[in-house]
C-alpha cells in the first residue's frame, strides 16, 4: 500500500462487518489509525457480541496496521461521546468521524409498529447525530480553520429513491443527509468538510435480496471503501456538502437538490390558474427525474 492516509486518525462506526470493516482494514493498511466501533448486534439491532469489533482490530494489527476496539452504542448520547474520547486519548486527536452503523427493521408503512419506526431512527439518525455531536465539540474546540477534519456519513437510496418496504430507513438515511448538509454549511469554518456516501454493496442488510448474490465480487464491500477513503484523506478539501455513489467499480456524485422548474403570479394566486399552470409546467420537468420503481432494500 501507498500510505495515502499515514497518521490519519479515523473512528468508524458499525466497523465490526461489511462496508464498515472494509473502510477500516483499507483505511489501516494505508496508514491511518483506527478505532473500530462495533455494539455487535444482529441486522434487527438486538443482542450483543464484543468479539466482532475485536476480530476487526485483530486482523488489521496481526497485518501491521494499528486499531483499537470500541463496543460502545453508538445511538446513546453519553456512549457516543466516549468513542470520540477514546480515539483522542488513544491517538492524540481525532481527523474524521466515518457514521457507517445502522440496523433494519424492513415493513411496508401500514404495517409498520412505532417501535419498528423508533428504533431504526435511533441507530441512524439519532446515533450520527450523537457521534457528530461529540467530534463537532472537539473540532471547534480546536480553532483550526486550515485543518482537514472530516466527516462523513452514510445514506442510502433507500431514501433518496424510497424504498417501499423501508419507510424508517428512507427517513432515517434522507434525515442523515439533511444532517450532511447542514454540517457542512456549520463546520467548515473551523476545519471541517462534511460529506455523505450512499452505497450500493452486498451486505448483510441486502441478504434478502438474493437476486444480488450474484455478483459478489462486484458488489463486494471492498468497492465502497475506496471513495470513502478519499473522502477521508486530506486531498479532498475541495468536497463539502455532497453525496457520492458507490456500486462495484463504479463512483458517481449526486446533485445537490436544486429547482427544476418554477412558475409565477403577478400577485395573489386565483386558485383555479394555479391548478392550469402547476399542471402545464411541473410534469415535464419531474418525468425526467421520476422516482424509479423499487421491489427491495437498498444498503
Amino acid at each position: 500500500m501507498s500510505g495515502l492516509l499515514q497518521d490519519r486518525v479515523i473512528a468508524i462506526t458499525g466497523a465490526g462487518r461489511g462496508i464498515g470493516a472494509s473502510i477500516a482494514t483499507m483505511a489501516a493498511a494505508e496508514g491511518a489509525k483506527v478505532v473500530v466501533n462495533d455494539l455487535g448486534v444482529a441486522v434487527d439491532g438486538t443482542g450483543a457480541d464484543q468479539e466482532t469489533a475485536a476480530g476487526v482490530v485483530r486482523r488489521i494489527t496481526q497485518e501491521g496496521g494499528t486499531a483499537v476496539v470500541n463496543t460502545g452504542d453508538i445511538s446513546d448520547y453519553e456512549q457516543a461521546g466516549a468513542l470520540v474520547n477514546q480515539t483522542v486519548d488513544a491517538y492524540g486527536h481525532l481527523d474524521v468521524l466515518i457514521n457507517v452503523a445502522g440496523i433494519l427493521r424492513d415493513k411496508m408503512i401500514f404495517n409498520m409498529t412505532p417501535d419498528e419506526w423508533a428504533a431504526v431512527l435511533k441507530v441512524h439518525l439519532r446515533g450520527t447525530y450523537n457521534t457528530t455531536k461529540h467530534a463537532s465539540v472537539y473540532w471547534r474546540s480546536l480553532k483550526d480553520a486550515d485543518a482537514h477534519h472530516r466527516l462523513i456519513n452514510f445514506t442510502s437510496g433507500s431514501g433518496l429513491h424510497g424504498a417501499p418496504g423501508q419507510p424508517n430507513y428512507a427517513a432515517a438515511k434522507m434525515g442523515i443527509a439533511g444532517l450532511t448538509y447542514s454540517c457542512a454549511a456549520a463546520l467548515r469554518r473551523y476545519g471541517v468538510t462534511s460529506n455523505a456516501i450512499s452505497p450500493d454493496a452486498n451486505t448483510r442488510m441486502t441478504e434478502s435480496m438474493g437476486a444480488l448474490r450474484e455478483h459478489e465480487s462486484v458488489r463486494s464491500p471492498d468497492n465502497v471503501a475506496p471513495a470513502v477513503l478519499y473522502l477521508a484523506s486530506e486531498r479532498s478539501d475541495w468536497c463539502n456538502g455532497q453525496i457520492l455513489y458507490t456500486s462495484g467499480p463504479d463512483i458517481g456524485l449526486f446533485n445537490v437538490p436544486t429547482l427544476v422548474s418554477e412558475i409565477f403570479s403577478a400577485g395573489p394566486w386565483e386558485l383555479e390558474e394555479a391548478f392550469d399552470q402547476i399542471e402545464s409546467a411541473f410534469p415535464s420537468a419531474v418525468m425526467p427525474n421520476a422516482i424509479p420503481a423499487m421491489t427491495g432494500a437498498l444498503r
